[in-house]
């Protein structure tokens, strides 16, 4: 999805982005996480509204994917939390379910990160106001074979909803360099 939704722009990303952003069917990725706790009572009802982390936490985060062409499930399990959240792509856009949510990304490369752009938010099935709309921190990078994620969503006159920060190890690809035994092909 996030190659067709970004065109030769997608081949300037990191490899492991790129890679990560590739995977097909269903994987459980591993790695370790930081999650902040919403800074008001406005913020931590909004957190329950999403799905996202009320609490502070550090620790392994296990995150179970399922891609499929057209849309993709992504679970994430953190240290005191599950979150789940549905992605498909329509008119080029990344569009997220995410508990009372919808949210519409645009997707850019800044040098070999992932950078998403809330272009449009519903909440409730109500469209967001500009005054209102949440300043969104949306970035993944590579490094190896880890993909690392930076995710922040602030509301005006409400303060942080959600924040996390962390990496994913990336399953490698082994190529058999043996030769083969005669009689085997």
């Amino acid at each position: 999805m996030y190659e067709q939704a970004m065109g030769e722009r997608f081949a300037r990303l990191d490899p492991a982005v790129q890679a990560f952003h590739r995977l097909t069917g269903r994987h459980e990725l591993h790695g370790w996480v930081r999650t902040q706790a919403p800074q008001s009572l406005a913020a931590r009802l909004l957190a329950l509204c999403l799905g996202t982390p009320l609490r502070a936490s550090e620790g392994p985060i296990r995150f179970a994917l399922h891609a499929q062409p057209q849309r993709e499930v992504w679970t994430r399990h953190f240290p005191a939390q599950t979150m789940r959240s549905s992605l498909r792509l329509q008119d080029g856009q990344i569009i997220e379910s995410l508990g009372a949510a919808r949210l519409s990304f645009g997707l850019e490369a800044d040098g070999n990160r992932l950078v998403m752009r809330l272009r449009k938010l519903r909440f409730l099935g109500m469209a967001c106001p500009a005054w209102l709309e949440p300043r969104i921190v949306a970035e993944e990078r590579g490094e190896g074979d880890r993909l690392h994620f930076h995710i922040e969503a602030a509301v005006p006159w409400v303060g942080v909803v959600a924040s996390y920060s962390g990496h994913l190890q990336l399953p490698t690809v082994r190529q058999d360099t043996s030769v083969p035994k005669e009689g085997e092909s």
